[in-house]
């Protein structure tokens, strides 16, 4: 090559080289950041795949931290909750323990008492201190919020453990129930050969009420005008008199003090304050006493006041005219005096009872009598006046009637004007007849039997018998005693006599009578009847065991034991046997307490002659179990155990006790609440987990027999009270307590441990994935950078021996 402008060996030597230096940069990189992937340019498709999978291991990391954190929560409940057992159990013993009172005294008693109060508190505090960063655990917070629906008040308990609620925050349940939980029962006969019949008696009571005369009256009144209060006083030598406008005594409240030399008065003032007047005369002023009495009397106008000032002075002058306070005295009050002529019907009875009519007549004579109405009217004329004896003499003149005058206000009731208003009249009433009344005591003996028939009924009369009093005597023959003049209510004798026990008494007073007096009254008795003994029973005797769900009994039972008596003793340890006996003529019937299918009534005849009541029934014994709830909820066949029906599925986990009985359809919504855990990378429902913690407090620990508060002093179900029923609900208390640490155990187990696990292998198996597209291999790279290296150097070598061949060119021209 002898051309010199363009040297191609240099150019492609350049080319190479630029082309090892950009490898030998590429090496270096990524062995110097670790990653083969370093820009969008290295390797687009394999930048869009890790970018992705950093995405999701990302979200697993912090998936893993939720799930850590959810099982710390879990677990910090769970201690609490053991806790709580704990003190339950402690609870039971000292309940168990205060049972055998017969071993502990009193104090010792109460002193469980006092720890039972301790642990209560303690249970209480439990659940509202329980926390985890602030947030508490167990005092309801995190149970689920339901809104009621359609017979919502047939649900007796609902526990709702989990529940997905979705983007609307909110999920309906519906449940259908198909068939009803059911008891254990068995029935069979015991013959009765005769049934006993309770005896029975009865007296019937009568009565004629007091008879009564009818009255009324015809009342008068008169006004009596009073007088108004005044003084006299003389002013110079002048007479005044000052007079209060109204009549009554309380113008003697009144004062009047004049003062004619007055310091800085202009004129004649008048002043008054509260009751008491002024009249000020202005100093060396020359004035008349007429002056002087219309100066009060304007003052008086002005000011709406009242009293007037007169003088008998004129135009005398006044001189000297003062006078010290001086009071108003002599006002009499205005009063009503009232007078009354009473009239009376001569005979009792209702035909007494009659209307009093006043009528005037023009120039009629004062007159009365029997008008066609049947009416006393009495007739006056329409002017002058008449007497009041007059009024009075006419009324008693009426054959049947009799008319007193009462007048002894003062001053009396003068003559009656007849041009006045009519005066007012009360019309004859209160008159009785002496129609009888009635009442009954109907009696049945307390107990059956035919020991009281013909036993006789008896009411005996003494003074001073305040409350009656019932006795019956060895042949049953009942006593009642009453007092003798004095009134006493049927109540009280049929209160006496159920008192006394042996016989049951029920009045009726439906005839009007219900208050009898001793002087008055008559008895009609009905000597006990119709009482029966009864017989048969058990024909011979049998032992049999009788087993329920809480245990059995074996009892021990003699020829001729009536069904009633058997009821008894199967009913005395129902709380052992969990089974409930009951009678219709001569049908036992044995039912258990609990519903579903663990309920069972089970009896076996352990020995009893071929011809006994129950092997001739029974055979060897009989047996039935219950049947547990059928429902559907949200459409789905839930699992029923007695009254309580369950359901687990993928969004709703929760139980339902019902009444015992219900078939109704039952709807409820629940619309929040519970603590929800994310444990998946995308927040989406079916990775997110939501369980409901309710509260464990005393008010809310317990089941059927109660609620666990009502064990402190003073509770229903305090040792003092029923310690029976304290051991049910602490032991209810516990099964909750550990049926609430069971599911929460079962969630961190199965739910939050198993995905702790599966999260973090599905994190390594990304990280791999990660790592086989984004990381750079190591040896790949060191090979790669060895070979960009050499490459370079050669390349700058060859590029120095390109570079030199335009010099050859220079030695054809020497």
């Amino acid at each position: 090559m002898t051309r010199i402008n363009t040297n191609v060996p240099s150019l492609v030597a350049q080319n190479r080289l630029q082309t090892s230096n950009n490898d030998l940069q590429t090496a270096l990189t990524r062995l110097s950041t670790g990653l083969r992937i370093n820009s969008g340019a290295d390797d687009p498709a394999g930048l869009i795949a890790s970018e992705a999978l950093r995405s999701e291991i990302t979200s697993l990391g912090k998936a893993i931290s939720n799930t850590q954190r959810a099982s710390q929560i879990i677990s910090t409940a769970d201690s609490a909750l053991g806790q709580v057992s704990n003190l339950l159990n402690d609870i039971r013993g000292l309940v168990v323990e205060a049972s055998n009172s017969g071993a502990l005294s009193p104090d010792e008693i109460a002193a469980n008492q006092l720890q039972i109060d301790s642990s209560l508190e303690a249970v209480n505090r439990i659940s509202q201190t329980t926390t985890f960063q602030g947030r508490k655990l167990l005092d309801g917070s995190l149970g689920f919020q339901t809104t009621a629906g359609a017979n919502f008040g047939n649900i007796a308990d609902l526990k709702i453990d989990q529940a997905n609620l979705g983007a609307t925050g909110s999920v309906s349940v519906d449940v259908t129930i198909n068939a009803a939980a059911e008891q254990a029962a068995v029935a069979f006969d015991i013959p009765v050969g005769v049934a006993s019949v309770a005896a029975t008696g009865s007296v019937s009571l009568s009565q004629a009420p007091g008879l009564t005369a009818a009255s009324g009256s015809v009342g008068f009144s008169q006004t009596n005008t009073g007088s108004a209060s005044t003084v006299d006083f003389t002013l110079g030598g002048e007479a005044f008199t000052l007079t209060a406008d109204a009549n009554g005594t309380a113008g003697d409240a009144l004062t009047i003090a004049v003062n004619d030399s007055g310091a800085g008065a202009t004129g004649i003032v008048v002043g008054k304050t509260g009751d008491d007047y002024t009249i000020t005369v202005e100093n060396g002023l020359a004035v008349t006493a007429d002056e002087i009495a219309l100066a009060f009397n304007n003052f008086v106008d002005a000011n709406d006041d009242d009293a007037t000032l007169t003088t008998t002075g004129g135009t005398n002058a006044v001189t000297g005219g003062t006078l010290a306070s001086t009071s108003l005295a002599g006002g009499v009050d205005d009063t009503t005096s009232t007078a009354s002529i009473n009239v009376t019907a001569d005979d009792d009875g209702t035909a007494g009872n009659v209307n009093l009519v006043f009528t005037k007549t023009v120039g009629a004579p004062t007159s009365a009598s029997i008008n066609g109405s049947g009416d006393i009217e009495i007739v006056v004329d329409t002017t002058g006046t008449t007497t009041l004896e007059e009024i009075r003499a006419a009324i008693d003149g009426i054959e049947g009637f009799s008319a007193a005058l009462v007048n002894t206000d003062s001053p009396i009731v003068g003559d009656y004007d007849n041009t006045g208003a009519d005066p007012a009249l009360t019309d004859l009433t209160g008159g009785t007849d002496g129609t009888a009344v009635t009442a009954s005591i109907a009696l049945t003996t307390a107990s059956n039997g035919a020991s009281s028939n013909t036993a006789g009924i008896t009411f005996a009369r003494v003074n001073g018998t305040t409350t009656p009093t019932a006795t019956v005597d060895a042949s049953g023959n009942l006593t009642v005693t009453i007092d003798d003049t004095d009134d006493t209510t049927i109540a009280s004798i049929v209160n006496a006599i159920n008192s006394e026990g042996t016989y049951e008494a029920v009045a009726d007073v439906s005839g009007g009578l219900t208050t009898i007096n001793g002087d008055k009254s008559t008895e009609t008795p009905t000597p006990f009847a119709g009482g029966v003994d009864g017989s048969g029973g058990l024909a011979e005797d049998v032992v049999f065991e009788l087993q329920g769900k809480t245990g059995s009994e074996v009892f021990n039972v003699s020829k001729g034991t009536t069904i009633n008596e058997l009821v008894s003793q199967i009913n005395l340890v129902s709380d052992a046997t969990g089974i409930n006996a009951s009678s219709n003529g001569t049908t036992l019937s044995l039912e258990s307490s609990a519903y579903g299918s663990d309920a069972v009534v089970d009896l076996r005849i352990i020995q009893e002659a071929d011809t006994g009541t129950l092997t001739a029934e029974l055979g060897s014994g009989i047996r039935d179990n219950g049947e547990d709830i059928k429902a559907k909820v949200n459409g789905i066949d839930a699992s029923g155990r007695g009254n309580t029906l369950t359901i687990n599925t993928a969004t709703l986990d929760l139980s339902i006790t019902v009444e015992e009985g219900s078939e109704d359809p039952i709807s409820f919504s629940i619309n929040g609440g519970g603590a929800k855990f994310q444990l998946g990378a995308d927040v989406v429902g079916n990775q997110q987990a939501r369980i409901g913690i309710d509260s464990v407090n005393t008010a809310r620990l317990g089941g059927p027999s109660g609620k666990l508060f009502q064990l402190g002093s003073g509770g229903s179900a305090s040792l003092d009270n029923d310690a029976t029923t304290a051991a049910r609900i602490v032991t209810e208390a516990i099964d909750q307590v550990t049926s609430l640490r069971g599911r929460l155990g079962a969630f961190q187990a199965t739910t939050l441990d198993s995905n702790l696990i599966s999260l973090g292998e599905t994190r390594a198996n990304l990280l791999e994935a990660e790592s086989s597209i984004r990381d750079a291999d190591f040896a790949q790279e060191s090979a790669n950078l060895t070979r960009a290296q050499i490459l370079t150097q050669s390349g700058t070598n060859v590029l120095s021996l390109a570079n030199q061949n335009p010099q050859n060119v220079l030695s054809l021209l020497r």
